[in-house]
């Protein structure tokens, strides 16, 4: 049996900063914001709905943002901690649908067009399980259900079948996601600043600006665009590690002894995920922000620890060996993964 299709987006309300409130309490209601980059020096990935309020604006620099809010709080980021967060509350949105397809770390698409839908009860269980607040849209697309889920915030917004076009009209295009400055300019041009002047223009000259592109948004202003929760397969093609220094380091050695573990862990999870490696990939940013980058193909696929380490000694050493100036990040990548191919029986 056929079901229409009817797709709840589930986004954390300012994920780091709620995450780090969980674990200080006392950092609740505060001008509070998470820096990437390191200390002081570093820029803001996340703030808080005071600090937004404030104009503090993720991308915005730490500095910057304590010239607006000098009582303003901030913390390093602190990624393994997200991730358990974001590992948790996943796994809670499982069990309440067949299908959930992970977005981002802080949001999913999870498919009720069979199953009930128990938005409120999701919701709650999160907050109370984890002390997140989230923010939920129930709609006929994806698309559209993470549209509405942005109008909720922070709340939740479902979109009836049937009223999509009417939800839209006086909405403006320039909040649906993919819609960018030059996107924008463009559909202005055309006198397209809202929904219903997309669904007035017709359908063949928007594709003949825009392409495919042009042609789905005139269908989902007009109300017209339905499609179903696909989770697609994705291949690794690339591991990597970083590591940004509290301070410029300037002992080159243990920059490199730094490096030698990363390339380990990296070696780990080729391990794990049966896979293999054809090239490496090292870059080193200086303080002043300048970057050297080295690449190493390998003559066959690789994955011993040994091999790994020794040639991202000589990539480390050579990039040096052009600029020796303090370091402020190190960066490790392995590139073009293919999976292992199994051992054969020495008796067959």
């Amino acid at each position: 049996m056929n079901f229409p299709p009817r797709i709840l987006h589930v986004d954390a309300d300012n994920f780091f900063v709620s995450c780090e409130t969980v674990l200080d309490a006392s950092l609740c209601g505060r001008v509070v914001w998470v820096v990437g980059g390191g200390r002081g020096g570093g820029v803001v990935v996340a703030a808080s709905a005071p600090a937004k309020l404030a104009g503090v604006r993720p991308g915005m620099p730490c500095s910057a943002a304590l010239r607006l809010c000098p009582r303003g709080v901030f913390r390093p980021a602190r990624l393994d901690v997200y991730k358990d967060f974001s590992r948790r509350m996943f796994a809670i949105l499982r069990e309440f649908s067949p299908l959930v397809v992970v977005a981002s770390i802080d949001e999913a698409f999870l498919d009720f067009s069979a199953a009930p839908i128990e938005v409120e009860k999701i919701r709650a269980r999160i907050f109370r399980e984890l002390r997140l607040p989230v923010s939920a849209g129930l709609a006929n697309s994806p698309r559209l259900a993470k549209f509405a889920a942005n109008c909720a915030k922070p709340g939740f917004l479902e979109i009836p079948a049937g009223t999509e076009r009417d939800f839209l009209a006086l909405r403006f295009v320039r909040d649906l996601c993919g819609v960018g400055v030059q996107r924008e300019r463009a559909l202005s041009a055309l006198g397209a600043v809202t929904f219903a002047d997309v669904a007035r223009l017709p359908s063949m000259l928007l594709k003949e600006k825009f392409g495919i592109w042009g042609q789905e948004l005139w269908l989902f202003a007009n109300g017209r665009w339905a499609e179903p929760l696909i989770s697609k397969a994705k291949t690794r093609t690339m591991i990597s590690r970083s590591k940004t220094f509290l301070a410029d380091e300037k002992d080159f050695e243990k920059v490199l002894n730094f490096g030698l573990g990363e390339v380990l862990f990296l070696a780990e999870q080729l391990r794990r995920e049966h896979l293999e490696a054809r090239e490496m990939n090292v870059c080193v940013r200086f303080g002043d922000f300048s970057e050297v980058a080295a690449t190493r193909r390998f003559r066959a696929p690789q994955r011993e620890p040994d091999i790994l380490g020794a040639v991202f000694g000589e990539l480390f050493r050579g990039l040096l060996a052009r600029r020796a100036a303090p370091v402020r990040q190190l960066r490790v990548a392995l590139r073009g993964l293919s999976p292992r191919p199994p051992q054969r029986l020495l008796f067959e």
